[in-house]
C-alpha cells in the first residue's frame, strides 16, 4: 500500500447534499470511495479513489461465510475557520490493525492508510457539513475475499473506505437514553473478540437490541459474569460519575480486560478528566449491585456513554430485573456530560482547549488537517 501511487477516477456527476435536519445516521453516502486490494502472492495493490458504487465479490468469499471482516469508525469535522480536521485518527488506525491481526487479515502501514483516507476526504470535502452538530463519518472496512469455503486465513482481501454525512446517532438527539440490562445475552467474553471492532460483534447483538426495544428501551447494557458486571452499551463505552464506597468523588469506567472495546472517545475523556485533577478517575469493575446500592444512598451523580458516533450521551433510565433504575439527570445533558461534550467539541470542531491539554490533543498524530481547495 502506497499513498503516493493512488489512482484517481473521479465521478463526473455529483449527488445533491442532504438536508442536515433529520438526517438519519449512516443512510447517505458521498460521491467517492477508496478501495485497496491485497493478495498473498502480490501484496498490497495501488489504492484507488473512485466513484461510489457497489462492490463485486465472489459468492464463496470468507467474509460472507465466516465473518472474516472488521471495520472502523471515525469522523472529519469542519471548523469555523473552514478547515477540515480528523480527530486522533492514528488511534483508529492502530485499533484497526489490532483487529486485522485477530481476524487473520493482512497487516498494513497505519500512516499510509491514514494518508489515503485523508486524500479521500479531501476529494469529498464539500460533504463535510458546515455545522457544529454534524460531521462526516468515515467507515474503513476490511474483508477477506478469497473464493473458498475452507475455514482458513484468506489469501485475498479488500480494504475499502466510504464516507457518510451524519448528525446525531440517536433519534432522540442529546436527550438521555434508556438501557435494558439483562444477563440473558452476552456480548463478549475473555479470550473472544470483544476488544476488536468486528462486524460479528454487532450483528450478533441485533436480536437483543430488538428485545430491548420491546421493553421500551433504546439500547442494551451488556452485563458479564454471575455478579452482573457492567461492561458497555451496544454503541458506547460507559461512565459512572458518583461518590464511591469510600466517599470519594469518582468518574469510573470498566477496564480494558479484553471484553471492552478501547474507544477513542473513552480514552479522550479519561485523559481530559485526569488532566483536570478535580476528582478521582478510575478504570475499575462496576456491578449492577454497586449501582443499585449507590442509587439507594443517593451517591450517583451522572451516568453517560461515549463513542465516535454519539460523542457523549447521558443515561436516564436502566431497566434491570423488572425495575426501572432512574439515573439523576439535570435537564437533557447533566453538568459533567455537558462539560465533556463541550470540551471534546471545542477540540474536534473549534480547535480550542486549555493549554495543559494542548500536547495531548494537538500533536500532528492527534489532529490531521485536510487541505481545503
Amino acid at each position: 500500500m502506497s499513498s503516493d501511487a493512488e489512482y484517481f477516477w473521479l465521478s463526473q456527476t455529483h449527488k445533491p447534499k442532504p438536508d442536515l435536519n433529520g438526517l438519519v445516521f449512516g443512510t447517505i453516502f458521498t460521491d467517492h470511495m477508496l478501495t485497496i486490494e491485497w493478495s498473498l502472492e502480490e501484496g498490497w495493490q495501488k489504492p484507488h479513489i473512485q466513484p461510489f458504487g457497489n462492490l463485486s465479490v465472489h459468492p464463496g468469499c470468507s467474509a460472507l461465510h465466516y465473518a472474516v471482516q472488521l471495520f472502523e469508525g471515525m469522523k472529519a469535522y469542519r471548523g469555523p475557520d473552514n478547515k477540515v480536521r480528523l480527530f486522533r485518527p492514528m488511534i483508529n488506525m492502530k485499533r484497526m490493525l489490532k483487529s486485522a491481526h485477530r481476524a487473520c487479515l493482512p497487516s498494513f502501514d497505519c500512516a499510509e492508510l491514514l494518508e489515503c483516507i485523508r486524500k479521500l476526504v479531501e476529494v469529498d470535502q464539500d460533504w463535510v457539513p458546515h455545522s457544529d452538530s454534524a460531521s462526516l463519518y468515515i467507515r474503513p472496512t476490511f474483508l477477506g475475499t478469497e473464493p473458498t469455503l475452507g475455514v482458513k486465513k484468506p489469501r485475498k482481501a479488500l480494504l475499502f473506505v466510504i464516507l457518510s454525512p451524519v448528525g446525531s446517532y440517536f433519534s432522540t438527539g442529546a436527550k438521555p437514553v434508556s438501557l435494558w440490562a439483562d444477563s440473558k445475552y452476552i456480548r463478549a467474553w475473555r479470550g473472544g473478540t470483544g476488544d476488536c471492532k468486528m462486524g460479528g460483534n454487532y450483528g450478533a447483538s441485533i436480536y437483543a437490541q430488538y428485545e430491548a426495544v420491546d421493553y421500551g428501551c433504546q439500547q442494551v447494557l451488556w452485563l458479564y459474569g454471575d455478579d452482573h458486571q457492567i461492561t458497555e452499551v451496544g454503541t458506547m463505552n460507559l461512565f459512572l460519575y458518583w461518590v464511591n464506597e469510600k466517599g470519594e468523588e469518582e468518574l469510573a469506567t470498566p477496564p480494558l480486560d479484553g471484553i471492552i472495546l478501547p474507544g477513542v472517545t473513552r480514552q479522550s475523556i479519561l485523559e481530559l478528566a485526569r488532566k483536570w485533577g478535580e476528582f478521582k478517575v478510575s478504570e475499575r469493575y462496576l456491578t449492577m449491585a454497586d449501582l443499585g446500592q449507590a442509587l439507594e444512598e443517593n451517591r450517583v451523580r451522572e451516568m453517560f456513554g461515549s463513542g465516535t458516533a454519539c460523542v457523549v450521551s447521558p443515561v436516564g433510565r436502566i431497566l434491570y430485573q423488572g425495575e426501572n433504575l432512574h439515573i439523576p439527570c439535570e435537564g437533557n445533558l447533566p453538568p459533567l456530560a455537558s462539560r465533556l461534550l463541550k470540551e471534546l467539541t471545542d477540540i474536534q470542531v473549534r480547535h480550542q482547549t486549555h493549554d495543559t491539554l494542548h500536547n495531548i490533543f494537538y500533536s500532528p498524530i492527534n489532529i490531521m488537517y485536510v487541505s481545503v481547495i
